[in-house]
């Protein structure tokens, strides 16, 4: 277990660009909810659902924002964005035991000879590379993910846990004696910045190339099929799927649990919620969603009346 690190309020808020509302020689060594605080956290408050818990906590301070009242005896960082600021002070908490200690490839792994890797890369236990694959530098690989073959990483991202990239399409053309595996002859290329969850599978080209470009974020068990570009600086949480030869344009933002049919056209600046299926090409930037909130059965069944009717 490494030492606790300790900081200056002052010191945090240098870091955070933000500013010191009390004492700034005050020390913290942890970052904490304002539930689980401890006289030597510090917190956050970024969602009014928790204000209450302003009055109780025991942190030392908490960053908030501009529209906060600071006069309730804590020591505060007052932030023009608090929950980057929070960002930011996670990496500067985070546990370094754990730490990759040297960027490396362990001995585990299988690489095939016609592969490039970059420098500083690290390859995990268990980590299979297939031919025709390009790790750029600074590339973080983790346990047991599987690159099948012609995939390309770029610069500084982070592949984690369990991950599957460049595996084959879902692609057959039928015959009146069953389905004629169509062969993927494409590639996956992954641009800069960009960090994949663990369990995610990411398809290569059936004939052009799947494309993830540069700062896309996706969390676990994400699948996007083959011939998907998903744009620049894109978020996608848990359990979204995309299907094949989707375009989709830079910032797009995908709740948890939601999907996109393929051969559809996405603009940029798109946020779907939660739970919702895109199921036509979206021209105009803006937010969509398509689920209801959960109701009794019985409450349910006068609803869905009520949608028949209106459709």
């Amino acid at each position: 277990m490494s030492e606790k690190k300790s900081y200056t309020l002052a010191k945090l808020a240098e870091y955070t660009n933000s500013k010191v509302i009390g004492d700034p020689n005050a020390v913290v060594n942890n970052l904490s909810t304002l539930e689980d605080a401890d006289q030597e956290s510090i917190s956050f408050y970024t969602n009014k659902k928790y204000k209450k818990y302003l009055k109780s906590t025991k942190a030392i301070a908490v960053i908030v924002g501009n529209d906060v009242d600071t006069h309730q005896g804590l020591n505060y960082l007052l932030s023009k964005d608090p929950y980057l600021s929070y960002a930011k002070l996670s990496s500067l908490f985070k546990d370094d035991s754990f730490e990759l200690n040297t960027r490396s490839i362990h001995p585990s792994a299988v690489i095939s000879d016609d592969c490039t890797l970059g420098k500083d890369v690290f390859i995990g236990p268990n980590v299979f590379i297939g031919p025709n694959c390009i790790i750029s530098d600074n590339v973080i690989i983790h346990a047991n993910c599987s690159l099948a073959q012609d995939v390309q990483i770029g610069n500084n991202c982070i592949v984690h846990h369990g991950a599957v990239l460049g595996s084959d399409g879902f692609g057959y053309a039928p015959s009146d004696k069953g389905y004629v595996k169509i062969e993927q002859l494409g590639k996956l290329i992954i641009g800069n910045d960009v960090e994949i969850g663990s369990g995610c599978t990411i398809d290569r080209g059936a004939l052009g190339d799947t494309e993830i470009k540069n700062g896309v974020k996706l969390d676990n068990q994400v699948h996007i099929a083959h011939n998907v570009i998903l744009g620049s600086n894109s978020a996608i949480a848990a359990c979204c799927a995309i299907a094949g030869s989707t375009k989709i344009g830079e910032n797009f933002q995908m709740g948890g649990l939601s999907g996109v049919l393929g051969h559809l056209s996405i603009s940029k600046n798109v946020t779907v919620g939660a739970h919702t299926l895109i199921t036509k090409s979206i021209v105009e930037p803006g937010n969509y969603i398509g689920i209801m909130p959960s109701q009794s059965k019985k409450e349910w069944a006068k609803s869905s009346i009520f949608i028949k009717k209106r459709g």
